[in-house]
């Protein structure tokens, strides 16, 4: 098997693994307990908190550990429009489920939501967001690197303007942490530990001071009296051991990938079609489309090569990606594209030959009988 899927999640590091397995077998103590056992498996927790903070690098502020990215994005949007009196939210058509889903719920409650329109390359028109961010918005939130298409939406100058007009900035920047620098001024930024080659079930939302959301979930305030639920020692230094080798390979993964999606491109023959722009995009992402090109079927005759045709969040729906289609794509564009993920564990070679096999495959759907 070739795993080319490392946007739906990453191939858990093997450092990951031997800092988890004392907390999930010997060391299995309930960190809010008071006993010895107890206490030592709460320092863990502030151990894995101190790392995922330096590596988000954002001075100030608190973390606060959730589920995951979808949660902790349900709890800074519905958290903070509890908290304010302004009606009305700004975000991307692009955006993932997590956003639009919950942007329907607020709907659903009388809060107005905007869904700025991106362009064929994937990115917000600056100046249409200039206009619809005013003095009535809560928050604006957006995406840092696309989970479909790669590309990277300018979250710094949208801060901006939602500073200007007193608005919270939210940024999904599950698919960057741990891969590139976050812009400065975020209010709100929800992270994932599977993205980066963490544990699956954890994830959190950092906090600027003063931009803390009403609680998602009640009970015993265990998370900094914001968040109910016993946490999991074993998920939390997982995540923290896995943010900090994010930190200590970003360069060295950076190149990786960026050498890696040469060879890929250069692996793939003519026919193809890059969808987003190139220029604003994670080199890790490609998301190509060929004309007539049955994907579902592609990833059925390929069994042994891991790719996708877009959100894993999505897959099953039988819908053509949203994304896919907010970029201008019809319908067959959009069922003739699929997606690659790959990074620290792909080889140069594997990938090239996993190339090799797919060009070779949509080629042969082409001069098979229909």
């Amino acid at each position: 098997m070739i795993y080319l899927d490392y946007q739906a999640t990453t191939p858990l590091a093997p450092e990951v693994a031997a800092v988890m397995r004392p907390w999930i077998e010997e060391k299995f103590a309930n960190p809010h307990s008071p006993s010895t056992w107890g206490r030592e498996a709460a320092a863990e927790i502030e151990v894995a908190r101190d790392r995922i903070m330096t590596a988000i690098g954002v001075e100030g502020g608190r973390f606060a550990f959730t589920s995951g990215a979808t949660e902790a994005i349900n709890w800074a949007i519905k958290g903070s429009f509890e908290r304010s009196k302004r009606r009305k939210l700004v975000t991307i058509a692009t955006e993932h489920a997590a956003v639009l889903d919950t942007a329907e719920w607020l709907e659903d409650r009388g809060i107005e939501v905007v869904r700025l329109p991106v362009g064929r390359d994937g990115l917000v028109d600056l100046e249409e967001a200039a206009e619809a961010i005013d003095d009535r918005t809560a928050m604006v939130a957006a995406m840092l690197v696309n989970n479909e298409i790669g590309v990277i939406q300018p979250i710094a100058q949208l801060t901006e303007l939602a500073h200007v007009h007193g608005a919270l900035m939210l940024c999904d920047a599950a698919q960057g942490f741990g891969r590139m620098s976050l812009p400065a001024g975020a209010d709100l930024i929800a992270i994932s530990g599977h993205k980066i080659h963490g544990p699956k079930g954890v994830g959190g939302l950092w906090m600027r001071r003063g931009s803390d959301p009403s609680p998602l979930v009640h009970g015993g305030g265990q998370e900094q009296g914001m968040r109910s639920g016993t946490l999991s020692p074993a998920l939390c230094a997982g995540f923290g051991e896995a943010a900090r080798l994010a930190v200590e390979r970003r360069d060295a993964d950076a190149a990786h990938v960026k050498k890696l999606s040469k060879h890929a491109l250069a692996a793939f023959g003519k026919g193809w079609t890059i969808n987003g722009g190139m220029a604003e995009r994670y080199h890790g992402n490609l998301n190509l489309r060929r004309d007539g090109l049955d994907a579902a079927r592609l990833i059925s005759d390929l069994r042994n090569l891991a790719f996708s045709l877009g959100s894993a969040c999505a897959s099953g729906s039988g819908r053509p990606s949203h994304v896919l289609r907010a970029i201008g794509l019809t319908d067959r564009e959009a069922r003739s594209s699929i997606r690659l993920g790959f990074g620290r564990y792909t080889g140069e070679e594997e990938l090239a030959s996993a190339c090799r096999r797919i060009d070779e495959a949509a080629r042969a759907q082409a001069i098979l009988p229909a």
